[in-house]
C-alpha cells in the first residue's frame, strides 16, 4: 500500500524533530506535538503521542528507538517534577514563559483550575509494559496517590461523577457540553470515561509493584456504575455528558413546597467522547449496538472523512478556523478517529473499525500530497486542512490503526 508506505516514510523521518531536550523549568527530555505547539509538554498529548510512537518501534533505529523510551518517561517525569504539596499537576508544562508553570503559578494564588487530565498512570503503565519493566514507577506510588486524592477535589458526591472545574485545557476545547458552562456544573463523558481507564491503570501499576490494587479497582467498577445510572440515556441510547448544577433556587416563599430532586440534567448534545465508553469497555453489548448505529448514520457521525468531533445535525457544528479554544464543534482530529476505530475493533466491529482507518490514512495522504505536511484537524466533508501544518502527535494513530487490524491487538 503505497500511500500508507509514504505516510509512514514521512512520520518516522518526523520523529526527531519531536524529541526535545530540557529547557529551562523542563528538567526532562520531553515530546511535544509539532507545529505551534514547540516545547510544549501537555498531558493527554505526550500519551498519544507515545502511544503511536510505541506502534512503530520496528522502523526505529535502536538509537531512535532508545530516544523514544527516554522521552517518553521524561514526559512523566516533567509532570510528577511540578506536583505540588496538595497533589494537584499542571495540564501543561510550558518552558520560558514564566518562573514556574503557568498553572502551578495560578493555583498557589488560590485560583482553581482544571489538573492534569487522567492520563498519568495511563502513560507510565504503557511506558512500562513497553519496555516490560515496572520498577521505575515504584518511586512515584506516594504521588500518584496524592493526584488521585486531588481528584477528588473534582468529585460530585450525589452523583458519583467527575466534573470539570472550568473549561480551561480540557482537550476538547470547545466541547458545548462543557465550554461556555458555570463552573462545577458540567460532569463530562471524556473526563470519566478517562477516568475508568485511569484508575484501571493504577490497578495494574499497583499489581505490578506487588501491591494491593483492590481500592482502584472497587473505585473504578463504582464509577463505571455511576456513568450508567446518569450519562447513558435509554431514550436516545447515547452517553451525554451531566449538567449537575441543579439544585431548588429559593426566593422569599417562592419553591419552599416540592423541589428539585433529581441529580443532573443530561446535556443532549451528541459529542464525538460519547463513544468513549466503547473504548473503556464498559458499554454493554446492547450499548454498543446503538452506539454503533450513531456511528453508521449519515446525519450524525457517519463522514466521508472520519468521525466528526460534533454530530453533524447538531446547531453549533462549525468549521472555522480558531485556536484557544481549538475547534471541536464538527472537525476531524486522528485523536477522534483512532478512539472510535479501537472502540469498534473492541467489540467486534471489524469492517466499521477498518472503514475508519482507510479514511484516516485516505486524509492524511491527501493531506501530505498537496501540502507537503500534515495539520492538527480537518474537514470531516471535504477533507480540506484546517490549521497548523507540521502537526504530527496524534497523527501516529493512523499507522497504530493498521498495526492493530493486522494484529488484532486488544
Amino acid at each position: 500500500m503505497r500511500s500508507l508506505n509514504h505516510l509512514e516514510d514521512y512520520l518516522v523521518e518526523s520523529i526527531p524533530g519531536l524529541l526535545k531536550q530540557p529547557r529551562a523549568y523542563i528538567h526532562y527530555p520531553f515530546i511535544d506535538p509539532g507545529s505551534v505547539y514547540d516545547g510544549n509538554c501537555w498531558d493527554w498529548d505526550t500519551y498519544w503521542s507515545v502511544y503511536g510512537l510505541f506502534s512503530i518501534r520496528d522502523r526505529l533505529s535502536p538509537s531512535l528507538d532508545q530516544q523514544v523510551l527516554t522521552h517518553a518517561r521524561g514526559n512523566v517525569l516533567n509532570f510528577l517534577d511540578h506536583q505540588l504539596s496538595d497533589g494537584y499537576i499542571p495540564m501543561m508544562v510550558e518552558a520560558d514563559r514564566y518562573p514556574m508553570p503557568y498553572l502551578n503559578m495560578r493555583h498557589l494564588e488560590g485560583v482553581r483550575m482544571n489538573m492534569h487530565k487522567p492520563f498519568l498512570c495511563q502513560q507510565i503503565l504503557l511506558i512500562s509494559r513497553e519496555q516490560e519493566d515496572f520498577s521505575w514507577a515504584e518511586p512515584f506510588q506516594e504521588q500518584l496517590e496524592k493526584y488521585f486524592r486531588f481528584y477528588r477535589t473534582y468529585f460530585h458526591e450525589s452523583t458519583g461523577l467527575y466534573v470539570w472545574h472550568d473549561d480551561i485545557m480540557i482537550g476538547v476545547d470547545n466541547d458545548p457540553a462543557s465550554f461556555g458552562r458555570p463552573p462545577d456544573s458540567t460532569a463530562s463523558i471524556f473526563l470519566n470515561s478517562f477516568m475508568v481507564m485511569e484508575l484501571k491503570a493504577m490497578e495494574e501499576i499497583c499489581l505490578a509493584l506487588g501491591r494491593d490494587g483492590s481500592p482502584w479497582a472497587a473505585e473504578r467498577q463504582a464509577l463505571i456504575r455511576s456513568i450508567q445510572t446518569h450519562l447513558w440515556d435509554p431514550r436516545d441510547r447515547f452517553y451525554y455528558s451531566l449538567d449537575v448544577d441543579v439544585h431548588t433556587r429559593r426566593y422569599d416563599w417562592f419553591h419552599q413546597g416540592l423541589g428539585v430532586f433529581w441529580k443532573g440534567l443530561p446535556i443532549r448534545i451528541r459529542v464525538w467522547s460519547g463513544f468513549l465508553p466503547l473504548l473503556a469497555g464498559f458499554a454493554t453489548r446492547e450499548q454498543a449496538g446503538a452506539l454503533r448505529e450513531q456511528i453508521l448514520c449519515a446525519d450524525t457521525f457517519a463522514a466521508p472523512w472520519g468521525i466528526p468531533s460534533l454530530a453533524m445535525n447538531e446547531p453549533m457544528f462549525n468549521l472555522e478556523k480558531t485556536i484557544n479554544p481549538s475547534n471541536w464543534l464538527g472537525p476531524v482530529w486522528l485523536v477522534t478517529n483512532y478512539c472510535v476505530f479501537r472502540g469498534l475493533m473492541n467489540y467486534g466491529y471489524r469492517e466499521d473499525a477498518e472503514r475508519i482507518a482507510e479514511q484516516s490514512l485516505h486524509l492524511l495522504s491527501e493531506d501530505l500530497e498537496k501540502t507537503g505536511c500534515l495539520h492538527e484537524f480537518y474537514s470531516p466533508l471535504t477533507g480540506d486542512p484546517i490549521m497548523n501544518g507540521g502537526f504530527i502527535n496524534w497523527n501516529l494513530l493512523v499507522l497504530t490503526m493498521f498495526r492493530e487490524m493486522g494484529s488484532c491487538r486488544p
